[in-house]
């Protein structure tokens, strides 16, 4: 978990008077259908500021999974695609140790100073990895961003283990040295 979150969540209970555990009973009870409608509650009927209730909200929606547990709902159904996913985890692993692995839930954030790649299962035989790569021209392979719209300014669509090649990994390395 990044640090600022983590620092925040410790300081809930001393800012907003309850820990992130009552506040997420408090909003399961509510049940809003709006996130905006839960954030407004908070901001209104308790007092917490914005960025609080921006959190506890955004954190209460993630039924306490776990990273992992974010993970292996990506890929049920998908199982085939998981050994990619793997593969793709222990190399950007091997840039530095300021590289941040964030499970959401339908996709993966790497991140270093900011989000450098994102890895999404997109149909049960392809995974799409989007990147950051400001002023890299396109290719066949390198795509644009496509459905990652803004996240992303490339896509390059994976299949299989073997699409794990040098030039793949050249452009990972690229938007990992440009995230800082």
């Amino acid at each position: 978990m990044d640090s600022a979150l983590q620092t925040m969540i410790n300081n809930m209970p001393e800012k907003t008077g309850k820990s992130l555990e009552a506040w997420t009973t408090i909003l399961k009870e509510k049940a809003f259908e709006k996130h905006g409608q839960a954030v407004t509650f908070l901001k209104q009927e308790h007092g917490v500021t914005h960025g609080f209730a921006n959190t506890i909200v955004t954190l209460s929606k993630q039924d306490n999974n776990s990273e992992e547990d974010l993970v292996q709902a990506q890929y049920k159904g998908k199982e085939a695609l998981f050994p990619i996913y793997e593969a793709l985890i222990a190399f950007v692993n091997s840039l530095g140790a300021d590289v941040v692995i964030t499970p959401k839930k339908g996709s993966v954030s790497i991140i270093r100073k900011r989000q450098f790649i994102l890895i999404k299962p997109a149909t049960k035989t392809r995974i799409d990895l989007g990147f950051k790569l400001k002023d890299t021209p396109t290719t066949d392979r390198l795509e644009n961003s496509g459905p990652f719209g803004t996240m992303c300014t490339h896509r390059v669509k994976l299949s299989e283990i073997n699409e794990i090649d040098a030039e793949l990994k050249a452009w990972i390395q690229e938007a990992y040295d440009k995230s800082v």
